[in-house]
């Protein structure tokens, strides 16, 4: 789905080198009133909210789990009364608690010691919330871990450095980490023999990879990898001779509002897209029509709303 978007400009055309310095100079200080929006989690909270209420990217998750994911669910399990279980970047924990629910489904007598690995302090609180709410979890025992994945790393390797799982998910989290090979040949080093690791990117040719690529450079620097595909992740798998299944999750979001001036659901939207703090009011109006403008050329039009397509991709990772 993904676009290259060219410019072929004529000598004649061709904006003098003191033109081309000025006009980077301009946008690189206009990108510098920009504020990340991991710095601030409030609105960070807010914008995800917002995506999942719009997306049906969660929808397809579930459905994804308890469809073509069952096979590797059951196989896990099978003979076992115990299961161990971890969420690498769990969130707000929704996506947790439907794989312990398919688990339970399946493997009605064994219990499940599941690992939680979540950085965002509010997120954590959230997930403890919905724990504290949902019924028949007796059969399961939390640890939580409010910390990155670095860190949690090194904790591990001292606290439980022979403990083994079965499950582990790292689901859209690869971005946020400094070196994704390394950390996804860490908790696939994790693996009982017969464990799995699943984890879910974006695929290759999305909008968002197309506008990192042609504005991420006017973005705030968060330490995030938005370039990070799971097309990179497959090549990096096939080069060290990892085994593995992918999926496709076909997955629509309703970006209808981001065309609305001023509509504050629109605003947290195109937060989200772009991780940066009310984007609509601080980008330049140059940046803000850029970005609107690529947006408008991965829409579809479907009864009257404008539909971006968000599909994601899972890929179930043998030990």
């Amino acid at each position: 789905m993904k676009r290259r978007h060219s410019v072929n400009i004529s000598a004649a055309a061709t904006p003098s080198h003191g033109l081309i310095h000025l006009l980077t100079w301009t946008i690189g200080n206009m990108a510098a009133t920009l504020n990340s929006l991991m710095d601030s989690n409030p609105r960070y909270l807010e914008a995800f909210d917002e995506c999942l209420k719009n997306s049906t990217e969660h929808q397809c998750m579930i459905t994804f789990i308890q469809g073509p994911l069952q096979d590797a669910l059951t196989s896990i399990g099978e003979g076992k009364t115990s299961l161990n279980v971890m969420g690498v970047g769990s969130g707000l924990g929704q996506i947790d608690l439907e794989i312990i629910r398919q688990l339970r489904l399946l493997h009605p007598k064994a219990k499940v010691d599941n690992e939680v690995v979540e950085p965002s302090s509010d997120m954590l609180d959230k997930y403890k919330d919905l724990v504290s709410k949902t019924s028949d979890l007796d059969h399961v025992t939390f640890t939580w871990n409010n910390m990155k994945t670095s860190e949690f790393e090194k904790a591990w390797k001292e606290r439980n450095p022979d403990k083994k799982m079965d499950f582990i998910h790292m689901i859209q989290m690869l971005y946020y980490v400094e070196d994704s090979d390394a950390t996804l040949l860490f908790f696939r080093s994790l693996l009982r023999k017969n464990g799995k690791l699943l984890i879910i990117l974006l695929p290759g040719d999305t909008f968002d990879t197309m506008l990192w690529e042609t504005y991420g450079a006017h973005f705030c620097k968060s330490g995030m990898n938005q370039f990070l595909t799971a097309k990179d992740v497959k090549n990096f798998m096939d080069t060290k001779g990892i085994s593995y299944q992918s999926y496709s999750l076909p997955s629509y979001m309703d970006v209808t509002s981001c065309f609305i001036p001023g509509d504050v659901k629109g605003e947290l939207l195109l937060d989200s897209m772009t991780e940066v703090q009310n984007f609509s009011k601080n980008a330049s109006p140059e940046l803000m029509e850029g970005v609107l403008k690529l947006l408008r050329d991965y829409i579809k039009q479907e009864d009257g709303k404008s539909m971006l397509d968000t599909s994601i991709e899972a890929l179930l990772i043998d030990p």
